[in-house]
């Protein structure tokens, strides 16, 4: 398939770009944020363009050739956006690109800070098999429209023509056309764009992962813990004691010897009663590191994990980090468990807490830390990161105890898992989930 990923932007000339921002930042000002919103969307594409036959045109307004390449760079292809109303402006960029031979083309705006290579690739993948993808932005409209080239030559009068832009309902009417065209389409992740000045917050979020100039140094690990007398000695055992590394154990109440083998091993001990959440979030509020790495009570970290971690998150773009996982027994049955736990974390980005999921402290902070769920905190944290960059799974493993696959049986186990995240997806509130997941197993969740 030939792709053709074409940008709109506008050249930032003080006083004709983001208009509805000048009252608050000044007319510089407000050209300054529409240049750093370009270079930042541009930084998110180069690694798309690199893995990907794919050519990249950016469609501009104001200013001319000459000056959008001394700013963005002799290399890129840059052409105007011409004359018309914004949809007759898109409609003849996708008839340019599908002219030019482009089988699918995706057309991105530069206000969305929270777009990755990864929301773009999905694009370009819904359209293998639908006519059209297309990304709801908060307000109303949206921020990313793709197209097959085959059957959208008669489409694309009523898809750009038939809608009044600006307003609050352009996604819905747009849909309206496609469906009444009987256009295949997939909706992507929905993301806010930044046009007023209540949308500024969305933007200084994003910059937090774009630490050119920052490189993390000491690491905190926080252990959420309750009743872990047998297990906690390991674990604190396993993570060295170097200067740059602080441990905290947030016990929930332990009737055990949890509290005393934690402290005697070093650990700054918390009192925070459950659940787990509340746990790490309050962990994380006594830490002192760059880094925050959540690890179970009952999970060992590998040799030198903190270089590994560190190294990992002075790189730009990456939103937060975990392990492989190895569960810590020799039973057959379980190395399939790993293989497709491993699979999961890296295909789809989305590790659990038993990986030892890592992130920059501020980053933990900036995304609101853990919601206040009993059950499933980890994977809702993922998620909301996932649309901010990059999650990686590290080739070194944790390894956990198998005590929850031993105690229940590996396949009852992993068929209420499975049905704890049908759960979540289908919206049942988490305390119910939770609930549901102590009857079946006969444990707190915080286990």
């Amino acid at each position: 398939m030939k792709k053709k990923l074409i940008v709109f932007t506008r050249y930032p000339e003080t006083g004709t770009t983001k208009t509805r921002l000048i009252p608050l930042l000044g007319a510089k000002g407000s050209a300054d944020l529409q240049r750093k919103m370009t270079e930042h969307t541009l930084a998110q594409l180069k690694r798309l363009s690199t893995l990907n036959a794919l050519t990249i045109e950016i469609c501009y307004d104001g200013g001319n050739e000459r000056l959008m390449k001394n700013w963005l760079g002799p290399d890129l292809d840059c052409q105007p956006q011409g004359i018309g109303h914004l949809g007759l402006r898109m409609k003849r960029s996708f008839e340019d690109a599908f002219r030019s031979g482009a089988d699918a083309a995706v057309l991105i705006g530069t206000d969305i800070p929270d777009i990755t290579d990864t929301v773009i690739q999905a694009a370009f993948d819904t359209l293998k098999q639908k006519n059209m993808a297309i990304g709801p932005a908060k307000d109303g409209g949206y921020y990313l429209i793709g197209l097959q080239s085959g059957s959208l030559s008669s489409a694309m009068d009523k898809l750009f023509s038939e809608i009044t832009w600006g307003e609050h309902d352009v996604l819905g009417k747009t849909l309206d056309v496609a469906k009444g065209l009987g256009l295949t389409f997939s909706l992507l992740d929905e993301l806010k764009d930044v046009d007023r000045p209540e949308d500024l917050p969305v933007w200084e979020r994003s910059q937090i992962l774009n630490h050119h100039d920052f490189i993390p140094k000491n690491i905190s690990v926080v252990i959420p813990a309750l009743n872990e007398a047998e297990n906690i000695a390991e674990t604190l055992l396993s993570i060295s004691h170097e200067n740059n590394i602080q441990v905290i154990v947030a016990d929930g109440g332990s009737q055990d010897n949890t509290v005393s083998i934690a402290q005697s091993l070093g650990a700054k001990v918390i009192n925070v009663l459950p659940p787990r959440s509340k746990q790490m979030n309050r962990g994380a509020a006594e830490a002192n590191g760059d880094v925050l790495l959540f690890l179970h009570a009952d999970t060992r970290l590998p040799k030198n994990f903190d270089r590994l971690v560190l190294r990992s998150l002075a790189q730009p773009g990456i939103a937060a980090g975990a392990f492989e996982l190895r569960i810590d027994t020799p039973t057959p049955g379980l190395r399939l468990i790993e293989r497709i736990a491993n699979w999961r974390s890296r295909c789809l980005r989305t590790p659990y807490g038993d990986q030892g999921i890592f992130m920059l402290t501020r980053v933990f902070h900036a995304a609101g830390g853990f919601s206040d769920f009993p059950i499933m905190e980890d994977f809702e944290l993922i998620r909301r990161l996932r649309k901010k960059g990059k999650v990686i799974t590290l080739s070194a493993p944790v390894f956990t105890s198998s005590r929850r696959w031993q105690n229940f049986g590996i396949l009852k186990t992993t068929l209420i898992n499975q049905l704890i995240i049908i759960a979540y997806y289908m919206g049942i509130p988490p305390d119910t989930i939770a609930r549901l997941y102590r009857r079946k197993k006969g444990i707190s969740s915080e286990s």
